[in-house]
């Protein structure tokens, strides 16, 4: 069971640097679907690995970075094709 927990933490963090990185080199936008997923799949592992954990400080931020990712990957999902 550690094994998963851990493994679904690094997955979270391996995802926000993957967004971050695409971002970053221009890649991506941050209107991207494929931004906003990696930002909620990685808000998600990190929330679970730091609740785990105790760690309620980034818990917390966590858990905001995925509601935030969330509501912008809806509102994506949401918008009309160009």
């Amino acid at each position: 069971m550690d094994l998963l927990l851990s493994t679904v933490g690094w997955v979270g963090a391996l995802a926000v640097l993957a967004a971050y990185a695409l971002l970053t080199a221009g890649r991506t936008t941050p209107t991207s679907r494929a931004y906003q997923a990696l930002n909620v799949v990685g808000g998600a592992g990190l929330l679970v690995h730091a609740s785990l954990h105790s760690a309620w400080p980034s818990a917390v931020t966590n858990a905001v970075w995925l509601l935030v990712g969330g509501l912008a990957l809806a509102r994506v999902a949401h918008r009309p094709a160009a």
